[in-house]
């Protein structure tokens, strides 16, 4: 069988394994489902229920229902699958959820605007059909301010927010001119480079660090032109995005929040970039009545691939108040 066929038989498994109705074995990512959004789209999900019921006697007085599930929101053009090895190691003390927003994954495209705050209408859509709560929120990147809209027009169902190396709006290099440039190159070679099939073989060392069925999804849907595309419409107006909640700040209450800085520098996040950032994230933690800043230092800025087991303790003493 040829490396080509591998690959096709490899995402065909993954799929029957994951695909609402269908048998399979199980996935490392969990049970499939449909999430319908407000406009008729459908975001795709999985589920690790977490860990087993604790004693009758506590599942009646309601401490199995009080548990929050955990739920992570990608950077990015970033889909469910790189979140595999932290949702793993969370679903040990928690159940959790991670899903592709539409465009990504298995989650059908939108032809309306990609804009943080329609971004966030479909994430409260997903916490509406996945029922009243409570809820953990981990966003990544640009999955940050996404979770802090989310959270504050909802915040009654929110325990926590989590905020892995997330960009943020106090952070001027990310209003700069020179990133919006950067960021247009970023999107040209990536289109181009997914357009060619070197874009998976770009982010080896990613895909590498995942399981083996999620790294199987990932090599079918993460690095295709659709998704790609979808990249580029996320991209239309992060400065105006930014300006809106510099304007507008999301009000968190006294939601706990965690912010979770990487320690090391990386591609596209250099040191002075790096310190920069690790500054704004002590900030948004300041801004909290109940915020922590956590700098994990063996972590560059695709923490969840890097450091996923600190960050899933860091998580657990989030939850643990």
């Amino acid at each position: 069988m040829g490396r080509a066929q591998e690959r096709g038989q490899d995402a065909r498994q993954g799929r029957a394994a994951t695909e609402p109705g269908r048998g399979g074995s199980a996935h490392s990512q969990g049970e499939a489902g449909l999430a319908p959004t407000r406009d008729g789209r459908s975001l795709y999900y999985q589920r690790l229920a977490g860990p087993d019921a604790p004693d009758g006697a506590a599942a009646a007085s309601g401490a199995a229902a009080a548990m929050p599930t955990v739920v992570f929101e990608g950077g990015l053009a970033a889909g469910r699958s790189y979140w595999a090895p932290v949702q793993v190691a969370v679903s040990a003390f928690a159940p959790t959820v991670v899903y592709d927003r539409s465009g990504l994954g298995r989650s059908a495209p939108d032809p309306g605007p990609r804009r943080l705050d329609h971004l966030a209408r479909d994430l409260g859509d997903l916490l509406d059909h996945l029922g009243p709560g409570p809820f953990l929120l981990v966003g990544h990147s640009w999955g940050g301010p996404l979770v802090r809209l989310a959270a504050a027009a909802r915040p009654g169902r929110i325990a926590a927010l989590a905020l892995v190396d997330p960009a943020d709006e106090s952070c001027d290099l990310l209003l700069r001119p020179e990133m919006r440039r950067q960021e247009r190159m970023g999107q040209r070679i990536s289109a181009l480079l997914a357009r060619i099939g070197l874009l998976g073989p770009a982010y080896r060392s990613l895909t590498a660090a995942l399981p083996a069925d999620a790294a199987a999804d990932m090599r079918a849907e993460g690095y295709t032109v659709a998704a790609m595309r979808t990249r580029g419409r996320e991209l239309e107006d992060t400065r105006g995005d930014l300006r809106a909640l510099l304007d507008t700040p999301p009000d968190l209450g006294e939601i706990p929040l965690l912010v979770v800085s990487a320690g090391r520098p990386s591609i596209g996040m250099p040191p002075r970039v790096r310190e920069r950032a690790t500054a704004s994230h002590a900030y948004r933690a300041g801004r909290s009545p109940h915020g922590r800043h956590v700098v994990l230092p063996d972590a560059d800025h695709m923490v969840p691939a890097t450091a996923p087991d600190a960050l899933a303790r860091e998580i657990r003493t989030l939850l643990a108040g």
